[in-house]
Formats: structure tokens, sequence, C-alpha cells
């Protein structure tokens, strides 16, 4: 997929970047260059970051070419998509120059130098507006960074901005954002999903080339479907937690979002090095570079998937789910099949109590981690929690407030908590996947 290259618009709003003077910075600093946009893309195998690593070491391009590529590319389609809330375009410049004069020094800045990322805007960025998408926290600049973030930057990755998000991550159309509604870049008549929206509609738009989002309840896999592009929810404990605005503990997972798989795992590899263990969320014993386990596609063999079961759980194509997606479903199954793996049709009664616990806990959850935005440690000192927050959080710490009450938490509480152990045991055995559908709807 390629497109040539278009002249800077002077249309995008200072509201829109962040920056008043971003206009000025695009015309004077970096100046259209009449190529192809995405070349990257086009030529054999699918890991981006590895055609741009190998582009930029060979000196077939240089870090500032790439972030000016992506910088107009979201001139260009940013006030239509809605992907970003903010961007540090000065820092993004000084970052490229310095990835330049080390590759020209013959040194390696990293696993990921030059790749432009979208950073959700829950996770903290020092010195960076990190508001989680509401207008409590719409003056909120952490004096540190995410553990995640720190592992990125000290692979020489180049932090582009913040991307929009459901408020607090409530929400799964990224339209509950205090700021603004992201659109689907693939059609903008739809949503992207949420609660990562914008930083799958990002990826997508290729207005960067991997970005990372939040997943409590598939908020990183549900707008990746959506979006088309990968999205990964590392096994919990896997990344670190530090810097990720909670929303629910028990269930929130930093994790990436890409254009392929190698990608997901390359940046995933990054961020789950021990070297700043800082809580207890992370593994303390040095962990795999995972993309260095995946099979080279063009020297795989015809049935990939020999000797590999997968399951689908009948309980989640009834019902309730649109025709379409039963359809993509059995589609992948069959796929599956030529490439040599069996699938399987099982059934776990117990798999609709999933989703009510899910959410008794979420809620209380948040409705605790919440109670610390009281307008005195965060927000204005002149405004009010009621004020500052929008409806969807408001829903929910009331109904999470409910639930953990004192007539009720042995009801609902303590019985979610129950199913949410019993459902962690291990149900399919047999199996290698558990094939399953991103959300019911097409």
């Amino acid at each position: 997929m390629s497109s040539t290259a278009a002249v800077l618009p002077c249309q995008l709003s200072a509201q829109v970047l962040g920056r008043d003077h971003l206009r000025g910075v695009a015309k004077n600093r970096l100046k259209p260059r009449q190529v192809q946009r995405h070349v990257f893309r086009c030529s054999g195998g699918l890991s981006v970051i590895r055609k741009v690593g190998d582009r930029l070491r060979q000196g077939d391009t240089t870090a500032q070419e790439i972030l000016s590529m992506h910088l107009e590319k979201i001139l260009v389609t940013d006030q239509a998509i809605g992907s970003f809330v903010s961007h540090q375009i000065d820092a993004a410049l000084l970052e490229a120059k310095q990835i330049d004069k080390q590759l020209s020094a013959g040194l390696d800045p990293g696993p990921l130098a030059g790749i432009p990322f979208g950073i959700k805007d829950n996770i903290c960025v020092s010195k960076v507006p990190s508001t989680a998408g509401s207008r409590i926290l719409e003056t909120h600049y952490p004096p540190f960074d995410s553990h995640v973030v720190s592992a990125l930057k000290a692979s020489g990755a180049i932090i582009l901005g913040k991307t929009n998000l459901d408020e607090f991550g409530m929400g799964s159309t990224t339209e509950n954002s205090a700021f603004r509604v992201t659109r689907n870049p693939w059609d903008r008549r739809r949503v992207p999903g949420g609660s990562s929206g914008g930083s799958a509609a990002a990826v997508a738009q290729h207005q960067c080339i991997a970005a990372l989002g939040s997943d409590t309840g598939g908020s990183i896999r549900q707008p990746a479907s959506f979006c088309g592009v990968v999205g990964l929810k590392p096994t919990f404990g896997l990344l670190s937690r530090h810097g990720l605005m909670s929303y629910a503990s028990s269930f929130d997972c930093i994790g990436p979002v890409t254009s392929s798989v190698e990608d997901a795992a390359i940046v995933l590899s990054v961020m789950s090095t021990p070297a700043q263990q800082i809580d207890s969320t992370m593994q303390m014993a040095l962990s795999s570079l995972y993309h260095e386990h995946l099979p080279d596609i063009e020297r795989m063999r015809t049935w990939p998937l020999l000797g590999r079961r997968f399951a689908i759980v009948k309980e989640t194509i009834g019902p309730g789910v649109d025709i379409s997606v039963v359809d993509c479903i059995v589609t992948a199954a069959r796929d599956i099949e030529k490439l040599g793996g069996v699938v399987d049709v099982i059934s776990c009664p117990s798999f609709h109590l999933g989703l009510p616990a899910y959410y008794i806990l979420a809620v209380s959850e948040a409705s605790s981690n919440l109670a610390r935005y009281d307008n005195i440690r965060f927000g204005a000192a002149d405004s009010s929690r009621s004020e500052d927050f929008g409806d969807e959080v408001k829903r929910r710490i009331l109904m999470g407030s409910y639930a953990l009450s004192a007539g009720h938490s042995d009801s609902y509480y303590k019985r979610a908590q129950e199913v949410f152990i019993t459902e962690q045991q291990p149900s399919f055995p047999q199996h290698d996947f558990v094939q399953c559908l991103g959300s019911q709807y097409g």
C-alpha cells in the first residue's frame, strides 16, 4: 500500500496538535519531499520496524525523513480521524536529529531507532500532557516516564504524541473522550473501537509505525480488530504498570498496537526487559526475544499449523452475535484447517458468567481508584468531580460504589470474585489456542 506525498496543509488547528506554532514548524523544518510515502511497507516481509531499521542503518533514509513523513500524514488526516490529542513536535525533532548523529558516528541507538510511536493518553510521558481523556486531568503534566515509555526511549523510539481514548479507558468506541471523537480510518462513519481507539486508528492510518494502548477488558484487542491492525494484550504481570493511570488494577495491561505480528513481538521484547524493575507486576526473570521465535514467512512450510489444536467456544458464536461475525469466525477456522491446524467446537457452560463478573469487578475497582481525583490532589480547585468527570465515568463510579456498599458487597463483589477465580482455571488443556471474536457486532 502506497501513496504519493502531498504538500503540507495549513488547516490543522492548534487545538488538534497542541502547539500554536506547528504550522510554522511544518513549513520551515519539515519541507515536503516528493517520495513514496509508505515505501517501507511494500517490499518483502511484514515487519515495518525491521524495514525502517534496515534502511536507516544502510543510509538509505534518515530518522528526520521518517519523522517528516509521519508528521505530514498527521497534518493531512488527523483533523478528520482524531487519533491524537497532543503532540511533542520539538522533542521528536531533537530526538530524530540525535539518532541520525549516532548512526552517522557508527553507533546503534537501539532496535527501535527512528520508529515513531503514539502513546495512549493514560500512559505517563514526562512533561507531556497526560489526561486519560478527562477534563479533570487537562492540566496534568507528569514529572516522570512510565516504565514502558522509558524502555521505548532507551531503544531509540521517537514519541510523536498522545493518542485519544475513552475517558479513563471506560468505553469501547472512543466516543467518550472529553476532547474529541476518533473515527475509523477505513470508514469515517464508523467507530474505531475502544478504549485504545486513538492508537489503533493512528497505526491503521499510518500516522505512526507503532503505538501503545492499555487493555482492561478488550481495549487493545477490540479496536485493533475494528481498524485492521495487530493488538497484543500481554499476560498480566509481564509488563510493568508503572505510569499507567489505573482503571481496574486487577485487569489493566499495557500492550503494543502495530501493523504486523512481528512488529508486536519486537515492541513486546523491548518493553519486557526487567532492567528497571519498580513494581510487583513485572517479572524478574530476563524475558526472551519474542520476535526471534517467529518463523520466517518466506520460508514457512506448506502446513505451518500442523499439529496445533484450536478451540472455538460455541457460546461465543450463539444468539446475539452478528451473523457476519460468525461467518468470519467460520472462514478463519477453514483457513486454519487449510494450514494444517485442527479446529474443535467445544462448550464452556459457565462462559456467560464472565462478562457480568468482569463488569462488577471492574467498576468496583474503578470507584476506588478514581477516588484520588478529588480536585485537591488532581484537578482544578475551583471545579468539582461532577463537573469534570464525563457521564460514563460517573455511571461506573456509582455502580462500583453500590457493588462495594455494606449491604451488597457479598451479593455482588464477592460472588464476582468467586467466578473470576474459578474461570481462571485451565479450561482447554488439550488445545493450543482459543479462537475468539473481537466483538459481537460486524
